[in-house]
């Protein structure tokens, strides 16, 4: 059987039926269709969560008091016999490449400013956090490199905080109350919006000694180290170790760099991703019996064309390849239709729904057409398998 006659009698049996031919492709386009949709709202939400994670930077560690337990916690958020102060900060300084290190401490109060009152987040850093954490001043300027066991009352207001407290007018060289002490505002940030659901203009910045001071705490609740890009890593880290263990006398700390903050985002998207994948597939599966089951109802319609053809000499390999091929253009015509209809449905949501990130990666569109034809080529064997194995005199005597 020449190519010619195998395409010509492969599309006249499509045509022939079009009912049933459109049923099975609308099968498989539905199951295409819900996998490319569903993938792009995982992709796409993976790539959100990690655009937000790494927009401060890759080169950031954060250094935790306490060692990481087995169940993943710092038993140093509670307490701690050896807490992370702001001399280890600055001990740290002499890591080698090291560019800027900011202590942190992380509360919540009551902020009043000209008969206003408004709760909004306190961090309590060091003056370096505009360059670690890629922020910038939009008025003013940050907080200055005081002393740092006696830094003066200077406050940074977020954006969206200023807004609230002064409107329209100008805070800097106004007082404010913090948590019941004043502080005098020196500048304001420029908008960060939300990052992972921290909302970064709604927060006022004050020196970490007296955010220790104001929750009676006795341990910073994190030190953030920035190193020089095109470093190694974890030469940094050993440096890190080395100089704590010797301010603490044992490794009551935990180190996590920003590659290992990654790896374990990464990670959960990913199942994230192959478990709204695997809802769709569930389609797929129910266009591939839809599949098998019309091939073998065709194969009882069309027992005589196959009597005929092997009477005409047509070998077993010949009809296994007939009926083969015309399931997997089925599939393929089928999972062309739902790439269209998926990647359609994924730009209309997001146009509907602007806030929902959405992606449809090339090697996905690429994959789903692929599976599209191994399930047409899977659904087809059996059905095909039986056609070839007719006898020519028994299929001729059903016409």
């Amino acid at each position: 059987m020449r190519i010619r006659d195998f395409i010509r009698m492969t599309y006249s049996a499509i045509i022939t039926q079009r009912l049933r031919a459109s049923l099975t492709m609308i099968g498989i386009a539905i199951g295409i269709a819900s996998v490319v949709l569903l993938t792009s709202i995982g992709e796409g939400i993976h790539r959100f969560v990690l655009a937000e994670f790494t927009q401060f930077g890759t080169t950031l560690i954060g250094i935790n008091p306490g060692k990481t337990t087995t169940m993943g916690a710092s038993i140093g958020m509670f307490g701690n016999d050896h807490p992370l102060t702001i001399a280890d900060s600055e001990a740290l300084r002499r890591v080698p490449h090291t560019r800027a290190v900011v202590p942190m401490v992380q509360g919540n109060a009551e902020i009043e400013a000209k008969g206003r009152k408004r709760r909004s987040t306190v961090y309590g850093v060091g003056p370096e956090m505009p360059l670690a954490f890629s922020l910038q001043v939009a008025s003013g300027r940050f907080l200055p490199d005081d002393d740092i066991d006696a830094p003066r009352a200077f406050a940074v207001l977020g954006n969206k905080l200023k807004q609230e407290l002064f409107a329209n007018s100008n805070p800097l060289g106004e007082k404010i109350r913090i948590g019941g002490d004043n502080y005098r505002v020196i500048g304001v940030m420029e908008s960060k919006g939300q990052i992972l659901g921290i909302d970064l203009d709604d927060s006022v910045y004050i020196p970490a000694a007296r955010g220790l001071a104001m929750y009676n705490r006795d341990s910073l609740m994190e030190i953030d180290l920035m190193y020089a890009e095109g470093q190694d890593e974890q030469q940094i880290v050993k440096a890190i170790r080395r100089i704590l263990m010797a301010r603490h006398g044992r490794e009551d700390f935990t180190i996590t760099t920003q590659q290992q903050m990654l790896d374990v985002m990464g990670g959960i998207l990913n199942i994230l991703t192959f478990a709204v994948a695997a809802l769709g597939s569930i389609s797929l599966l129910v266009g591939g019996v839809g599949i098998l089951t019309i091939m073998l109802i065709a194969i009882q319609e069309r027992t005589a064309e196959i009597g005929l053809l092997r009477a005409l000499g047509a070998r077993r390999g010949q009809i296994l390849w007939l009926f083969l091929g015309e399931a997997i253009i089925l599939s393929a015509i089928g999972g062309f239709l739902g790439l269209l209809i998926g990647v359609a449905g994924a730009q209309i949501l997001h146009l509907l729904f602007p806030a929902l990130p959405v992606h449809t990666p090339l090697q996905y569109v690429l994959l789903a057409e692929a599976i599209a034809m191994l399930i047409g080529l899977l659904s087809g064997v059996l059905p095909a398998r039986k056609a070839a194995g007719m006898k020519p005199v028994e299929a001729l005597r059903a016409e």
